[in-house]
């Protein structure tokens, strides 16, 4: 191998890992998991009960088999017992949604090139898209997300003492949810565009945290933030957007907290020099994709919003995050 890491065969195993991607949004989008988590089942019987082609039905379900995401015996396919658990929507852990939304990223990703070019997006913004599948899917792929991450975040930020929360662009609201689970005196409130308000609901419902966990529609870049707060939560909202972008947000945020009160911004942070780690690097190039101004930030540059936004003891929290994922403090006086 190459000193540079790299070597012919590795190349081409990354110029085609599409195919491996491809083939589970597949699976995903024909719901094969679901299917076949039931009773096993031969591809020419599946074929008649979902009425795909029994040829192209068979080497999906093959290729999958030679992904470890089905078992073929003798002719019969099911489940592993990872897919059961992670890919079939009877289970709890589901997580197509996040995948639909990769699916639904795959063509802007293909013209890449031409975005490079312009310098501007190829796609609509998906947080503010208006075809319910694709927005659907971005919601809850972020809850799928979020499910991950927040067990693993919130009980690294200790918030004691602080009683109801910002949780700005916060989607279905999961964050809010974990960090009410963690601070019982807590209460929270989940500020998102109005086409949001349904689906935080349902996620709201399916914690029984309708009395401490309720929704504010707006646009935070237009509207204003109505309530005081003694902490804020931006998780990945940065990232969709251009410093002036930023810079408003924070401002309307800093301005909805009591003094004294905290703001915590994660993302996914660049190193100062942009290239390292992989994901943010990447990351910023989906941003270039799809947003006009947005992009993912370095630990210096997130520093500089946040105290010119008027917060103090500004700091980096010593939080362990995958995919290069930080959490930025700083507090109001």
């Amino acid at each position: 191998m190459a000193e540079t890491g790299w070597s012919p065969p590795e190349l081409l195993k990354m110029a085609g890992s599409y195919w491996s991607a491809c083939t589970l949004h597949a699976g995903v989008k024909l719901d094969l998991f679901t299917l076949l988590s039931e009773t096993p089942t031969t591809a020419e019987d599946l074929s008649r009960q979902s009425g795909l082609s029994e040829r192209g039905l068979t080497m999906l379900l093959d290729a999958l088999a030679s992904l470890d995401l089905l078992q073929k015996k003798k002719g019969l396919y099911f489940t592993t017992a990872f897919s059961s658990e992670f890919l079939s929507k009877t289970s709890v852990k589901y997580m197509g949604h996040i995948i639909f939304h990769h699916h639904h990223l795959v063509e802007s990703w293909s013209r890449l090139d031409v975005s490079v070019l312009s310098g501007k997006p190829v796609r609509n913004r998906l947080s503010h898209e208006p075809s319910d599948g694709e927005r659907e899917s971005f919601l809850m792929g972020m809850f799928n997300m979020a499910m991950l991450t927040a067990p693993m975040v919130v009980p690294q930020i200790d918030l004691t003492g602080r009683s109801h929360l910002l949780d700005l662009g916060g989607g279905p609201g999961t964050y809010a949810i974990h960090f009410c689970i963690h601070n019982p005196a807590m209460k929270a409130t989940i500020y998102d565009l109005p086409a949001t308000r349904q689906f935080a609901k349902e996620t709201i419902s399916r914690f029984s945290m309708q009395q401490r966990i309720d929704f504010q529609s707006g646009d935070f870049q237009d509207d204003v933030i109505v309530g005081q707060y003694d902490v804020a939560w931006l998780s990945h909202v940065l990232h969709g957007e251009g410093e002036e972008g930023c810079s408003n947000m924070l401002q309307k945020s800093v301005a909805a907290l009591e003094p004294g009160g905290l703001l915590l911004v994660q993302e996914f942070i660049l190193d100062e020099d942009r290239t390292k780690p992989v994901f943010p690097a990447l990351f910023s190039l989906n941003m270039l994709l799809g947003t006009s101004n947005g992009k993912a930030y370095t630990e210096g540059e997130i520093v500089l919003l946040l105290q010119k936004a008027g917060l103090e003891s500004v700091e980096r929290l010593p939080v362990d995050l995958p995919n290069g994922a930080g959490v930025i403090c700083g507090q109001r006086q």
